[in-house]
């Protein structure tokens, strides 16, 4: 099924043809339900513009669907090959990256949870746990980073004005053996706020060898100290063992999409994680005009994964600190504001590898055998940012923003000696990385912004490595920089919200990661490239009567990325599409609520082909995906509510591929292993209660 981006317009906006007189509670009302929240955002980003998926989108999906909960905002793009295998692109940057997300930061409650080179593990957080995610796409973002990618920030769900303890509790259960229970505690009264949640998931998976099991625990509260300070604290423990059941080639994944890898088969390759965070916030109001925020947090990660080339065992102590100045201040007869701080974080990873002898453990998978390499990093990152905001004219402001990176690896060989040692340091320059943001104000809810900025992305330590595994003084920091406009308008009095964005951002030295063996991979700065495409976002909202709301919402995608110059070897890639993004992507739902205590939503999803080779040679299958649920909650009495929800996944039950793999190669003469199976036709079932002391 092909789309053209005409078409999808038209397709789209069809849903918002009819307008009524809107209450006036419209703009309160659209706030509650609609998907990407176009008022309220992180003071400290000023007017950087952001797209937030507020806690009543989830129940768009399943609740353990992240993918589909992340993809219904455009520019975003979650390649979910399991549970715990998810690969995260915005805007195409990170789409080359193999495994995992990188280029972007990861914030949980204002705390970076990225670690040293990059990588972020957001399938470590339980959807249930979440109020928000917060989305900022490109690296415009100055108190976060400015990676090329952007940033996401995660936000736990908060009460701060119903007064009282609270116990309630969520259990699901649903297809290929899933079940999930979260409880939760809470107790909010005038100078604390405490939340005290668990959560625990355990499913066979839909593939062979994707068993998926993971307990957690997460604690929140907030002191009021004085009217000017508040202490917060966070602890969130996290422990998961999962089952890899890795990609398939093409003839597996066409006729036995539920097989794993053979190799990983034979080997049950899994991973098993723990994971903890612990930080501290303090803030207060200096002045009238001027607050802090100051956090501390530390992070603690163990990991062990059975592969079938290797056995990793590794651990990583992370630890930081990040302050931030709120101030405001008289300019041309107005309020202006500005922000200023700092992020420092390190982390130790320790690593070592071990043979792994599977194959002679008599079919009973993972066997540890000799120790093949013992390796240390510490890995030093310093984020310097400030913000100021003028406003030139009531509805004209303008802002100036300021990144300052400084990123320093340091790699140990503790395993080899003498001239075979690869201990090496590596230490990247300064970087400057400036920011200009316009916002005109139309009135009534209604904006245009514009935003040129640049940002950055660091290689791993291993892509800067050379095939012997030396440092490669060579390779750079990947360097872009970023044009867009947009606007956010309430229509049809204000039933109709239109998010619209273009953008332009071109990359130089970008970075490679080339496969030299079936585990290793080494960068190369290979060339540069162009991302560019059109964003929409929209919401409208039907008040067919008091008590019944029909809500059709919408996000579409264009990605127009191509390589301007790529080069690799004999091989001239130069105005081919990006590899690993789809060109067209189209996300489309609708909403019934019913007297308050009933909805149902069901939502519908196209993905374009996606390229999987540099050349273009060979493109993914496009699909088109239907999901549905509903739910009824009702109050028992003044102190117990109860709720139920059902859900059917993939309704048409069609075979399409979640994830891919680009330039995958083949080894032992097997087919290359692209494809990563959706789950087929699956159900899920919730039943909550909820109980007020």
């Amino acid at each position: 099924m092909k789309f053209t981006f005409v078409s999808l317009l038209i397709l789209g906006f069809s849903l918002f043809g009819f307008s009524q007189e809107a209450p006036k509670d419209s703009l309160t009302y659209l706030n509650e339900v609609i998907i990407f929240n176009p008022i309220k955002t992180k003071k400290v980003l000023g007017i950087i513009p952001s797209s937030i998926i507020r806690e009543k989108a989830f129940q768009n999906h399943s609740p353990i669907d992240l993918a589909s909960s992340i993809n219904q905002v455009s520019g975003i793009y979650l390649l979910s090959g399991a549970l715990n295998t998810n690969r995260i692109t915005i805007r195409g940057v990170g789409a080359r990256t193999p495994f995992g997300t990188d280029k972007l930061r990861l914030y949980f409650m204002d705390i970076p949870v990225t670690n040293g080179t990059g990588f972020s593990t957001i399938e470590a957080y339980d959807l249930e746990d979440l109020g928000a995610i917060e989305v900022i796409k490109g690296p415009k973002g100055t108190p976060y980073g400015t990676n090329l990618g952007g940033a996401i920030l995660l936000e736990t769900k908060q009460d701060d004005k119903n007064k009282g303890t609270v116990l309630s509790n969520n259990f699901t259960l649903g297809s290929y053996g899933m079940l999930k229970d979260n409880l939760s505690f809470k107790h909010n009264e005038e100078k604390l706020n405490l939340e005290l949640r668990y959560n625990h998931l355990d499913t066979d998976g839909y593939r062979d060898n994707s068993n998926f099991e993971r307990d957690g625990i997460l604690l929140t509260s907030a002191f009021q100290l004085s009217p000017k300070s508040q202490l917060k604290i966070l602890a969130n423990y996290i422990d998961y063992t999962a089952q890899i059941p890795s990609s398939l080639g093409i003839t597996a994944f066409t006729e036995n999409p539920r097989q794993a890898a053979a190799n990983w088969q034979a080997a049950q390759g899994f991973e098993s994680n723990k994971y903890s965070l612990f930080g501290i916030s303090f803030s207060n109001k200096i002045s009238s005009k001027l607050e802090n925020t100051t956090s501390v947090f530390y992070t603690y990660l163990d990991h062990y994964e059975a592969r079938p080339f290797n056995i990793l065992d590794e651990f990583t102590n992370g630890y930081g600190l990040r302050t931030q100045f709120l101030g405001r201040f008289q300019f041309n007869k107005r309020e202006g504001s500005y922000v200023f701080g700092g992020e420092f974080y390190k982390d130790v990873y320790n690593w070592k590898t071990f043979e792994n002898l599977y194959e002679e453990n008599n079919g009973n998978g993972s066997l540890q055998g000799a120790e093949i390499s013992d390796n240390k990093e510490l890995r030093r990152q310093l984020n310097a940012f400030a913000l100021i905001t003028m406003p030139f004219t009531d509805r004209f402001k303008l802002q100036l923003g300021l990144n300052l990176n400084k990123t320093l690896y340091d790699f140990r060989d503790n395993f080899n000696l003498g001239s075979e040692n690869k201990s090496a340091e590596r230490n990247f320059d300064l970087l400057f990385l400036p920011s200009l943001d316009l916002l005109y104000d139309l009135g009534k809810g209604n904006s245009l912004y514009g935003n040129i900025s640049k940002g950055f992305s660091n290689p791993s330590l291993e892509e800067t490595l050379t095939p012997d595994g030396l440092i490669n003084p060579e390779i750079v920091q990947e360097k872009g920089v970023n044009y867009e406009v947009g606007g956010k308008f309430f229509l049809l009095n204000s039933r109709l919200w239109l998010n619209i964005a273009f953008f332009r951002m071109n990359i130089d030295d970008l970075l490679v990661a080339q496969r030299v063996g079936e585990d290793q991979f080494i960068g190369q700065n290979a060339g540069s490239t162009r991302h560019q495409g059109i964003e929409i976002d929209a919401n409208y909202t039907f008040r067919i009567s008091q008590k019944v709301n029909l809500i059709p919402f919408a996000s579409y995608t264009l990605s127009d990325h191509t390589f301007v110059e790529f080069i690799d070897g004999d091989n001239d890639y130069s105005g081919n599409p990006l590899t690993g993004v789809p060109k067209n992507r189209l996300n489309m739902g609708l909403r019934l609520e019913l007297f308050e205590y009933f909805y149902w939503n069901t939502t519908y999803q196209y993905v374009d082909g996606i390229p999987l080779t540099d050349a273009n040679t060979l493109y993914s299958e496009p699909y088109n995906l239907l999901n549905t649920r509903m739910g009824y909650k009702k109050a028992i009495s003044d102190h117990l509510s109860f709720s139920i929800d059902f859900g059917i996944n993939n309704i048409f039950n069609i075979n399409y591929a979640q994830s891919v793999l680009i330039n995958a190669n083949s080894f032992g003469g097997a087919e290359p292993r692209y494809y990563y199976p959706g789950n087929d036709r699956n159900y899920y079932s919730s039943l909550g209660l909820t109980y007020a002391f």
